[in-house]
């Protein structure tokens, strides 16, 4: 199994609340979120964003690979279970801006490769015939759309921008895992029933890319490369190279004016598998 992974903090100075790893045959990557990743009195959780982050990630990873005919999302369902275990004692789940997460997940076994998504990172399959296809959860970007209007027009980083974002922020979390609104994981582990979930033959794929959307804007917010060209980059220099190339964008627009952005720069990973 040959991974390659890169992952970089939004700023050198703030935790990463990425989460990426792999295992023989398998690999997940966790994009957490919060109104506050540490801020006790903002999340209601003493742990923050990171260390829910790292800890599903840890425990989906684990629960993947030991229970091979498991459903994916049964596993992430799980999983959800046993964080909210881990810390309902400690931290007022019930809070609006209790800790959440993205999630990707993929496994490989029987001839072909499982796949689940959920939240707005993003799986990128390559097949063989040099072809891409990307797996998406929408529904938070569409939610957003409706909601951003009033953030998208003022300067990246400037206090009008600062109060927009957190009334965007705000309603957003209204909602979170409701009908009409976006699933993500969180402290209930019913969010898990709506994930996007497939199979493709392992036979067909040439790599299979799992990236957060602090990685994607090169496509999806810059809109200055396509998901081939996005694989072109990976497969000659690897994940760092993709990383780079998005800071050096974001660094030339740190206003958002070109590309209006709730947060100038993202924690932005990458997990790159290349399949035999």
């Amino acid at each position: 199994m040959r991974v390659a992974l890169a992952s970089l903090s939004a700023d050198p100075d703030s935790r990463n609340e990425d989460f990426a790893a792999a295992a023989p045959g398998a690999a997940v990557l966790l994009d957490g979120a919060g109104v506050g990743s540490a801020e006790t009195a903002e999340t209601g959780c003493t742990h923050g964003v990171a260390w829910f982050s790292s800890t599903l990630g840890s425990l989906l990873l684990r629960s993947i690979t030991v229970q091979p005919a498991r459903p994916l999302a049964d596993c992430l369902a799980d999983s959800i279970g046993l964080v909210r275990a881990l810390h309902e004692n400690a931290c007022d789940l019930t809070y609006r801006a209790s800790p959440t997460s993205t999630v990707v997940a993929v496994r490989a076994g029987g001839g072909v490769l499982e796949y689940l998504v959920l939240g707005d990172s993003s799986l990128l399959l390559a097949d063989k015939g040099g072809g891409a296809d990307v797996v998406t959860d929408r529904r938070l970007d569409e939610v957003g759309k409706r909601l951003r209007g009033p953030l998208d027009a003022l300067p990246t980083g400037s206090p009008e921008h600062s109060a927009a974002l957190a009334e965007y922020r705000d309603a957003l979390t209204g909602l979170r895992n409701r009908p009409g609104g976006f699933w993500i994981a969180g402290p209930d582990p019913r969010a898990a029933e709506h994930a996007l979930t497939g199979a493709v033959p392992l036979e067909s794929l040439a790599s299979v890319t799992l990236l957060s959307d602090g990685a994607t804007r090169l496509v999806d917010r810059f809109q200055l490369a396509d998901w081939r060209q996005t694989l072109a980059v990976l497969d000659s220099s690897g994940p760092d190279e993709l990383i780079r190339r998005v800071r050096e964008v974001e660094a030339g627009d740190p206003d958002g004016r070109r590309w209006p952005r709730g947060k100038a720069r993202d924690d932005a990973t990458v997990l790159h598998w290349v399949l035999p």
